[in-house]
């Protein structure tokens, strides 16, 4: 007989469907400002044979305490239950102590003491204010998307990794003699080093020193470049800050003749394969911000640094490279990073070489 809690027990969504599900919600939480609640319920220790028994019992318990709104389903498979809590006020939602333990309380409410004792009840809270500052600083409600995601990405970001490592080494033999070509004519018509580190932001927000060839005079001041970012990542008038359609920063006085020429072919970029082989860089991925880039990002912006390794080239760069709108080219990089494979990555480096050519965007 089908007892009334039996009745409501709620339906446990597949654990594929239920992580598309929680991506899609971070991805709408950091665009609205509104928190986003997950409540993970764990068990352990249950015997295989009594295990299904258990989570209908915890299910029933659940089905009191969560309303017709929320989504129900597997992070793993007869292990943890996630469960999407809707319209959480943000008050609440900022004291995800306080209601873990009440939810805690009222969970226990409906189950015998040695069968709550094995769960572990969690409230992960996302806001869009979250923002990670650090490598290791990854949003925790976020874990289990990016655990995913990264198991489906394994081969594909060891077989990556190789060809990273095998295409720089070579490009840095067999280029061996432009730069020194290039570093001769950088220390002849201008004083100082040949080389320009500056720090940028990696993936999960590592910094790193990126190379490149110096293009512009000694103890430059980064004030213009910073109001030109400022204003381009901020502007709900994008072509406000246009040249003939091309959103760069044009007649920089800090730029020294030679560093035209070797901006405009992207030539300056070549010492950045040993970023690659350092593994700091990849050969293909969104372009690595600067600090002060970054400072001025929404939420959704930041995934462009989070879920993908910074490039060499990328869609950004083959498909207009300056001549988008800063969010397009955010697109752009977020649309790589779900869909990059391989075939993609060959795609764009075979591309490359005529972005280069036709100087299409380029700085």
């Amino acid at each position: 007989m089908t007892t009334t809690r039996e009745h409501h027990r709620p339906h446990i969504l597949d654990a594929e469907l239920f992580r598309h599900i929680l991506v899609a919600e971070r991805r709408r939480a950091d665009r609205s400002s509104k928190p986003l609640v997950v409540m993970t319920i764990s068990a352990s220790d249950f015997r295989s044979a009594n295990a299904a028994l258990v989570w209908r019992e915890a299910l029933d318990a659940l089905s009191a305490h969560i309303r017709g709104t929320d989504v129900v389903g597997w992070l793993e498979r007869r292990s943890t239950i996630g469960v999407l809590l809707h319209d959480v006020e943000a008050a609440v939602a900022a004291q995800p102590g306080e209601l873990e333990v009440r939810l805690r309380r009222e969970f226990a409410a409906y189950l015998p003491v040695d069968t709550v004792a094995r769960f572990s009840i969690q409230l992960h809270v996302h806001c869009a204010t979250n923002r990670p500052e650090t490598a290791d600083a990854e949003p925790a409600e976020a874990a289990w998307e990016v655990s995913h995601a990264r198991r489906r990405q394994v081969v594909y970001d060891c077989l990556k990794r190789s060809f990273d490592i095998g295409a720089s080494l070579t490009f840095l033999l067999l280029l061996a003699p432009l730069f020194l070509i290039i570093a001769a004519l950088v220390k002849l018509k201008s004083p100082g080093p040949v080389l320009f580190r500056q720090q940028r932001v990696g993936r999960r927000m590592k910094p790193f020193k990126m190379l490149k060839f110096r293009t512009m005079h000694v103890n430059s001041d980064d004030a213009l470049h910073q109001a030109f970012v400022s204003q381009f990542i901020t502007s709900r008038d994008p072509q406000a800050i246009a040249t003939d359609g091309v959103f760069k920063l044009t007649n920089d006085p800090r730029i020294t003749p030679i560093g035209h020429l070797l901006r405009k072919t992207s030539l300056d970029e070549l010492p950045q394969f040993w970023n690659v082989l350092r593994g700091d860089m990849s050969l293909v991925g969104p372009r690595p911000p600067l600090p002060y880039e970054v400072e001025h990002y929404k939420a959704w912006h930041t995934r462009r640094v989070i879920e993908a390794k910074p490039g060499i080239t990328g869609l950004w760069q083959v498909g207009g490279r300056s001549r988008t709108t800063f969010d397009d080219m955010v697109r752009l990089d977020l649309r790589y990073a779900k869909n990059r494979s391989l075939m993609t990555d060959f795609k764009i480096l075979l591309a490359t070489p005529g972005a280069v050519l036709t100087g299409k965007g380029a700085c």
